[in-house]
C-alpha cells in the first residue's frame, strides 16, 4: 500500500500540513506496513502546462523532464492520494493547479469521443482545506467549497474516491495544536 500526500502549502508546518500529518497517522494506524510518500508542491520545479493537447495521444507529458514528471510516477504508482490546499480566492494555490495541468494525462484517459477515461478507479483520496475565511463564511461565501470543488473535480473525473476532506476555517492565526 503507497500511500502520495501533496501539500499545496508553502508553509511546511502550517495549518494544512498539520491536518495532513494528522490524517496520515490515522491512515498508518490502519495501515502499518504502508509507504507514505510526502511532496510539498511548493518546492517542485516544473513549468506550466503549454496546452498543447500533445498527452492525450502520446499520453504522457511532452515538455522536458522535471518534478512534474516525477510526480506523474508517484500518482501511478500510489494506492491513495491526500491532497491539501490553502484557499486562495476561493479555489486552490495556484502551484498545486499548474501540477494538476500537468498530470493530465497519467489521471484520465480519453475515449475517441473526447470523453474522459478515469485511470484511477478504485484508489482513494482525502482532501484538506483551510482559509482565513470564519465559519460559516468561509461555506456561505464559496472559499472552501470553492477550493474542495476544484480539486473534487480532478480527483472524480480521474476514478479517485473522495473518502473525507476538512475544511479549516477561521486560519488567520495558526490553529491548536489537535
Amino acid at each position: 500500500m503507497k500511500l502520495l500526500v501533496l501539500n499545496g502549502s508553502p508553509r511546511k508546518q502550517g495549518n494544512v500540513a498539520r491536518a495532513l500529518r494528522e490524517q496520515v497517522e490515522r491512515f498508518q494506524a490502519q495501515n502499518p506496513q504502508a509507504e507514505v510518500v510526502w511532496k510539498d508542491v511548493c518546492d517542485l520545479q516544473f513549468e506550466f502546462c503549454k496546452g498543447c493537447m500533445a498527452c492525450r495521444s502520446k499520453k504522457t507529458c511532452i515538455l522536458k523532464p522535471d518534478d512534474a514528471h516525477l510526480i506523474a510516477g508517484e500518482v501511478e504508482s500510489c494506492d491513495a492520494l491526500y491532497v491539501g490546499t490553502p484557499v486562495y480566492w476561493g479555489n486552490m494555490n495556484g502551484k498545486l493547479k499548474a501540477l494538476f495541468d500537468r498530470l493530465v494525462p497519467v489521471m484520465m484517459g480519453e475515449s475517441k469521443h473526447g470523453i474522459p477515461i478515469p485511470l484511477h478507479k478504485g484508489k482513494k483520496a482525502f482532501v484538506v482545506t483551510s482559509c482565513t475565511t470564519p465559519f460559516p463564511f468561509n461555506y456561505l461565501c464559496g472559499q472552501s467549497t470553492g477550493a474542495y470543488n476544484a480539486i473534487k473535480e480532478i480527483l472524480k473525473s480521474s476514478g479517485f474516491k473522495i473518502a473525507g476532506k476538512k475544511h479549516l476555517s477561521g486560519t488567520k492565526k495558526q490553529l491548536p495544536e489537535k
